[in-house]
Protein backbone atom coordinates (compact mmCIF):
# COMPACT_ATOMS: atom_id res chain seq x y z
CA UNK A 1 0.00 0.00 0.00
CA UNK A 2 3.01 2.63 0.75
CA UNK A 3 4.20 2.22 -2.44
CA UNK A 4 0.57 2.48 -4.52
CA UNK A 5 -0.51 5.33 -2.02
CA UNK A 6 2.69 7.15 -1.10
CA UNK A 7 0.79 10.00 0.68
CA UNK A 8 -1.31 8.11 2.61
CA UNK A 9 -0.81 8.87 6.88
CA UNK A 10 -1.30 5.36 9.48
CA UNK A 11 -2.94 6.12 12.95
CA UNK A 12 -3.74 4.10 15.46
CA UNK A 13 -6.21 4.37 18.92
CA UNK A 14 -4.65 1.66 21.40
CA UNK A 15 -6.36 0.69 24.71
CA UNK A 16 -4.10 0.43 27.73
CA UNK A 17 -5.45 -1.39 30.81
CA UNK A 18 -3.73 -2.87 34.45
CA UNK A 19 -5.25 -6.25 34.36
CA UNK A 20 -6.56 -6.15 37.62
CA UNK A 21 -7.48 -2.38 37.73
CA UNK A 22 -10.88 -3.18 38.85
CA UNK A 23 -9.72 -5.36 41.62
CA UNK A 24 -8.60 -9.27 41.70
CA UNK A 25 -11.86 -10.18 42.97
CA UNK A 26 -14.17 -9.08 40.90
CA UNK A 27 -12.43 -10.94 37.73
CA UNK A 28 -13.31 -13.75 39.81
CA UNK A 29 -16.89 -13.77 39.66
CA UNK A 30 -18.74 -16.05 37.91
CA UNK A 31 -19.79 -13.88 34.95
CA UNK A 32 -16.27 -12.72 34.66
CA UNK A 33 -15.19 -16.54 33.80
CA UNK A 34 -14.91 -16.20 29.90
CA UNK A 35 -13.14 -12.94 30.22
CA UNK A 36 -10.86 -14.15 33.00
CA UNK A 37 -9.85 -16.90 30.72
CA UNK A 38 -9.91 -14.22 27.83
CA UNK A 39 -6.94 -12.58 29.71
CA UNK A 40 -5.37 -15.73 31.17
CA UNK A 41 -4.66 -16.55 27.35
CA UNK A 42 -2.42 -13.35 27.05
CA UNK A 43 -2.50 -14.27 23.17
CA UNK A 44 -1.97 -11.84 20.06
CA UNK A 45 -4.97 -11.51 18.41
CA UNK A 46 -6.00 -10.45 14.96
CA UNK A 47 -10.22 -10.23 15.14
CA UNK A 48 -12.23 -10.69 11.81
CA UNK A 49 -14.95 -9.96 10.16
CA UNK A 50 -17.92 -8.49 12.51
CA UNK A 51 -16.14 -8.63 15.30
CA UNK A 52 -13.43 -6.97 14.23
CA UNK A 53 -16.21 -3.90 12.78
CA UNK A 54 -17.61 -3.89 15.59
CA UNK A 55 -14.54 -3.61 18.00
CA UNK A 56 -13.34 -0.93 15.98
CA UNK A 57 -15.87 1.09 16.17
CA UNK A 58 -16.50 0.43 20.64
CA UNK A 59 -12.74 1.27 20.81
CA UNK A 60 -13.41 4.81 18.65
CA UNK A 61 -16.24 5.35 21.14
CA UNK A 62 -13.74 4.76 24.53
CA UNK A 63 -11.69 7.49 23.03
CA UNK A 64 -14.44 10.02 23.26
CA UNK A 65 -16.08 8.57 26.77
CA UNK A 66 -15.50 10.57 29.78
CA UNK A 67 -15.81 8.75 33.39
CA UNK A 68 -17.55 5.05 34.35
CA UNK A 69 -18.89 5.23 30.41
CA UNK A 70 -15.13 4.03 29.31
CA UNK A 71 -15.23 1.40 31.80
CA UNK A 72 -18.47 0.09 30.53
CA UNK A 73 -17.30 -0.17 26.88
CA UNK A 74 -14.05 -1.74 27.31
CA UNK A 75 -16.06 -4.20 29.45
CA UNK A 76 -18.25 -4.85 26.70
CA UNK A 77 -15.15 -5.69 24.22
CA UNK A 78 -13.84 -7.88 26.60
CA UNK A 79 -17.41 -9.68 26.59
CA UNK A 80 -17.65 -9.37 22.76
CA UNK A 81 -14.29 -10.84 22.22
CA UNK A 82 -14.41 -13.87 24.96
CA UNK A 83 -17.75 -15.22 23.58
CA UNK A 84 -16.57 -15.06 19.64
CA UNK A 85 -14.33 -17.19 17.96
CA UNK A 86 -14.00 -14.67 15.21
CA UNK A 87 -10.21 -14.11 15.37
CA UNK A 88 -6.79 -15.95 14.70
CA UNK A 89 -4.39 -15.96 16.91
CA UNK A 90 -1.02 -14.44 15.83
CA UNK A 91 0.98 -15.31 18.15
CA UNK A 92 0.53 -18.11 20.90
CA UNK A 93 1.00 -17.01 24.56
CA UNK A 94 3.52 -14.45 25.42
CA UNK A 95 6.62 -15.68 27.73
CA UNK A 96 4.49 -13.94 31.28
CA UNK A 97 8.18 -14.36 32.82
CA UNK A 98 10.29 -11.52 30.40
CA UNK A 99 11.75 -9.07 31.92
CA UNK A 100 10.81 -5.19 31.21
CA UNK A 101 13.34 -5.02 28.54
CA UNK A 102 12.56 -7.77 26.58
CA UNK A 103 8.66 -7.12 26.49
CA UNK A 104 9.80 -3.42 25.10
CA UNK A 105 12.10 -5.56 23.04
CA UNK A 106 9.16 -7.69 21.62
CA UNK A 107 6.92 -4.39 21.22
CA UNK A 108 9.13 -2.44 19.31
CA UNK A 109 9.45 -5.62 17.03
CA UNK A 110 5.84 -5.79 16.80
CA UNK A 111 5.23 -1.68 15.59
CA UNK A 112 7.82 -2.17 13.10
CA UNK A 113 6.33 -5.41 11.93
CA UNK A 114 2.48 -3.39 11.56
CA UNK A 115 4.20 -0.60 9.98
CA UNK A 116 6.08 -2.62 7.31
CA UNK A 117 4.11 -6.31 7.09
CA UNK A 118 3.07 -5.47 3.28
CA UNK A 119 6.50 -4.35 2.25
CA UNK A 120 9.28 -6.46 1.91
CA UNK A 121 10.73 -7.60 5.42
CA UNK A 122 14.18 -9.46 5.87
CA UNK A 123 15.63 -10.77 8.95
CA UNK A 124 18.27 -8.82 8.82
CA UNK A 125 16.34 -5.80 8.86
CA UNK A 126 14.66 -7.07 12.01
CA UNK A 127 17.41 -8.00 13.51
CA UNK A 128 19.20 -4.77 13.08
CA UNK A 129 16.14 -2.87 14.23
CA UNK A 130 16.57 -4.10 17.51
CA UNK A 131 20.55 -4.38 17.84
CA UNK A 132 20.65 -7.98 17.49
CA UNK A 133 22.59 -11.02 15.33
CA UNK A 134 20.21 -12.68 13.01
CA UNK A 135 21.22 -15.83 15.33
CA UNK A 136 19.72 -14.15 18.45
CA UNK A 137 16.77 -12.47 17.00
CA UNK A 138 15.37 -15.80 15.86
CA UNK A 139 15.92 -17.70 19.21
CA UNK A 140 15.02 -14.62 21.12
CA UNK A 141 11.16 -14.41 18.63
CA UNK A 142 10.89 -18.06 18.76
CA UNK A 143 11.34 -18.00 22.87
CA UNK A 144 8.82 -15.02 23.39
CA UNK A 145 6.13 -15.57 20.64
CA UNK A 146 6.17 -19.13 20.14
CA UNK A 147 6.04 -19.06 16.39
CA UNK A 148 9.29 -18.28 13.76
CA UNK A 149 8.71 -14.55 12.84
CA UNK A 150 8.18 -15.21 9.16
CA UNK A 151 5.15 -17.40 10.94
CA UNK A 152 4.55 -14.09 12.47
CA UNK A 153 4.58 -12.22 8.82
CA UNK A 154 2.67 -14.90 7.34
CA UNK A 155 -0.41 -14.78 9.92
CA UNK A 156 0.01 -10.70 9.51
CA UNK A 157 -0.35 -10.68 5.81
CA UNK A 158 -2.56 -13.59 4.85
CA UNK A 159 -5.19 -11.97 7.40
CA UNK A 160 -4.40 -8.88 5.26
CA UNK A 161 -5.49 -10.93 2.12
CA UNK A 162 -8.98 -11.92 3.72
CA UNK A 163 -9.92 -8.64 4.76
CA UNK A 164 -9.16 -8.17 1.18
CA UNK A 165 -11.44 -10.82 -0.17
CA UNK A 166 -14.03 -10.36 1.99
CA UNK A 167 -14.87 -6.67 2.05
CA UNK A 168 -13.51 -5.76 -1.63
CA UNK A 169 -14.34 -7.18 -5.34
CA UNK A 170 -10.07 -7.17 -6.11
CA UNK A 171 -8.31 -9.17 -8.37
CA UNK A 172 -7.04 -11.92 -6.23
CA UNK A 173 -4.06 -11.39 -8.24
CA UNK A 174 -3.88 -7.79 -6.97
CA UNK A 175 -4.61 -9.27 -3.54
CA UNK A 176 -1.90 -11.23 -3.73
CA UNK A 177 0.77 -8.47 -4.09
CA UNK A 178 -1.29 -5.49 -2.50
CA UNK A 179 -0.77 -8.23 0.75
CA UNK A 180 2.79 -8.29 0.67
CA UNK A 181 3.61 -11.02 -2.03
CA UNK A 182 5.74 -10.93 -4.95
CA UNK A 183 4.66 -14.37 -6.47
CA UNK A 184 0.97 -15.53 -7.01
CA UNK A 185 2.84 -19.33 -6.19
CA UNK A 186 3.97 -18.71 -3.00
CA UNK A 187 0.63 -16.59 -1.73
CA UNK A 188 -1.53 -19.40 -2.86
CA UNK A 189 0.38 -21.62 -0.73
CA UNK A 190 0.40 -19.87 2.54
CA UNK A 191 -2.74 -18.52 2.42
CA UNK A 192 -3.83 -22.42 1.92
CA UNK A 193 -1.56 -23.18 4.57
CA UNK A 194 -3.55 -20.84 7.03
CA UNK A 195 -7.12 -20.86 5.87
CA UNK A 196 -6.80 -24.43 4.62
CA UNK A 197 -8.72 -23.85 1.51
CA UNK A 198 -7.44 -21.17 -1.80
CA UNK A 199 -7.77 -17.56 -1.42
CA UNK A 200 -10.79 -18.21 -4.18
CA UNK A 201 -12.42 -20.75 -2.19
CA UNK A 202 -12.48 -18.20 1.09
CA UNK A 203 -14.16 -15.35 -0.77
CA UNK A 204 -16.96 -17.92 -2.12
CA UNK A 205 -17.67 -19.02 1.07
CA UNK A 206 -17.34 -15.68 2.59
CA UNK A 207 -20.21 -14.23 0.06
CA UNK A 208 -22.12 -17.53 0.17
CA UNK A 209 -22.98 -17.03 3.89
CA UNK A 210 -24.22 -13.40 3.45
CA UNK A 211 -26.33 -13.99 -0.38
Amino acid sequence: FKKTYPKMIGSAIVVHFMKYFWGESFLLMPEMQRILQLLEGNYGLLLKENLQKNIATKIKKIEKAVGIERIKILLDILEQMSISKQYLEITSSFDSDAGYEDNNTIERIFTYSFKHYLEPITLAEIAFHVNMSIPTFCRFFKRNVKKSYFDFLKALRIGHACKLLRESNENILDICYNSGYNSWAHFSKQFKSVKEMTPNEYRKQFKNRYQ
